[in-house]
């Protein structure tokens, strides 16, 4: 019995060290596995902590216009000023791509809550707008099985808060949500769209350093969006106060390698496995994200909401928090 029991405790030791070696000098991206409960945030934190303007809503799984998962019937096009040509359903709503799926293999990564922000676009029952390429309409299936559209491999979705045809609320969401023009690719007017707006540099690291004239020296990710940092998550144990709707304005960062960041801090810069499944990139073991209302390269819109969300600095600190 005391053999069992001492060899029990060596391994509960070995795994502590483990993420207190990872969050405490320069290591590899490594995964805590461990205490890592979610702390989830309360009713006053969603009022406070998560930003204003931000309704009970805007979670709903609805699909505009219906609840379960619609197809888009006859595709059309619509002309944009700032965007160009747009590709939208049948009804008018605007398709949009997410920047973190792929199209060749075609494969979707939003699941769960992000689903529900950004109800797919069911495959089936789908007729390519006039003038445009029919062998461009294909499909995926997605984790729960389903069959989802796709237009030159990328997934398609609609976006809950574009409550009416030929709204485009969901453009440049978190610097990874963009229209879909009618191939595929991100509906851009003469090839300048929003992720080329501001002036953004095309080959980021996954994530780097930009000097804001107001902020000084900021975190940005690949896209150059804004990093911040939530007050009510904790670096130690590692943990989270960003949960279910919170995710849908503050998306995470997800894991970055090492080696494709530019001027970070390397200590405690660790992958983070969160309670709800999610992988998170952590900068001195803080989990970071970046904000919906950040529209373009350069925005910093987030900064400060509800005295509780700051601009990451290089070394992982929250730029302009009160001491």
């Amino acid at each position: 019995m005391n053999t069992w029991r001492n060899a029990s405790l060596a391994v509960t030791a070995t795994a502590v060290l483990a993420l207190t070696t990872a969050c405490g000098q320069e290591q590899g991206t490594t995964t805590p596995g461990q205490a890592v409960a979610a702390q989830p945030a309360g009713q006053q934190q969603a009022a406070d902590g998560y930003g204003s303007g931000y309704g009970s809503s805007a979670g709903s799984s609805a699909a505009p216009g219906g609840s379960a998962a619609k197809t888009a019937g006859q595709l059309a096009v619509l002309e944009s000023k700032k965007l160009g040509e747009v590709l939208t359903d049948s009804e008018g709503y605007t398709l949009y791509r997410f920047e973190k799926d792929t199209a060749t293999p075609p494969k979707s990564n939003c699941n769960g809550d992000c689903a529900k922000a950004w109800p797919v676009v069911a495959a089936g029952d789908v007729t390519a707008a006039p003038g445009t390429n029919a062998s461009l309409i294909g499909e995926v299936t997605r984790d729960d099985g389903t069959k989802q559209l796709t237009i030159g491999g990328w997934p398609m979705y609609r976006y809950a808060k574009d409550t009416k045809p030929g709204d485009i609320n969901g453009q440049g969401v978190g610097g990874t949500w963009n229209a879909s023009a009618p191939d595929g690719k991100k509906a851009s007017a003469g090839g300048g769209g929003a992720a080329g707006e501001g002036g953004q540099p095309a080959d980021l690291a996954g994530l780097s350093v930009r000097k804001d004239p107001k902020l000084g020296e900021i975190v940005v990710d690949k896209n150059g969006m804004t990093v911040y940092r939530f007050m009510r998550d904790s670096a130690w144990p590692m943990k989270t106060a960003c949960t279910g709707s919170c995710l849908e304005k503050w998306p995470v960062v997800a894991p970055v390698d090492k080696n494709d960041t530019e001027g970070i801090l390397k200590k405690g810069f660790v992958t983070f496995d969160r309670p709800d499944g999610v992988k998170q990139q952590t900068i001195d073991c803080w989990p970071i994200y970046t904000y919906s209302g950040d529209s373009k390269p350069g925005d910093t819109e987030g900064q400060g909401v509800g005295g509780t969300w700051y601009a990451v600095s290089p070394q992982g600190k929250p730029v302009g928090a009160p001491k």
